[in-house]
């Protein structure tokens, strides 16, 4: 029995690279201008830099709502907000960005 919950955590853990490698090639520089409309429609979430945007697209597929929660509680996450929209319209970073339906991620990188 042992074996089968060896193969098991193996196999997840195989699903789980495998699908953090889809979502890294997901991913795409873009222009805050090409993402205006989508924080119109209030679909942009933030991600802080310090955070894997990979991984919290991960969560987000796995509908694991307790860890989303924590990090909107710890701020490391957060829909765009009208403030940032300012300030990204005036200077108009390129910003990494990934789709998860219906969000767009997008973290913009200081480094």
């Amino acid at each position: 029995m042992s074996s089968d919950v060896t193969d098991t955590k193996e196999f997840k853990a195989e699903q789980e690279k495998l699908q953090y490698a889809r979502i890294n090639m997901e991913t795409a520089k873009i222009s805050w201008k090409e993402l205006e409309r989508f924080f119109a429609g209030g679909k942009l979430i933030s991600v802080i830099d310090s955070v894997d945007m990979i991984k919290v697209a991960q969560l987000m597929e796995a509908d694991d709502v307790g860890a989303i929660q924590v990090m909107i509680e710890k701020r490391e996450i957060e829909r765009v907000t009208d403030e940032q929209a300012k300030i990204w319209a005036e200077a108009n970073p390129t910003l990494w960005a990934v789709v998860v339906r219906p969000w767009i991620l997008v973290q913009h990188r200081r480094s």
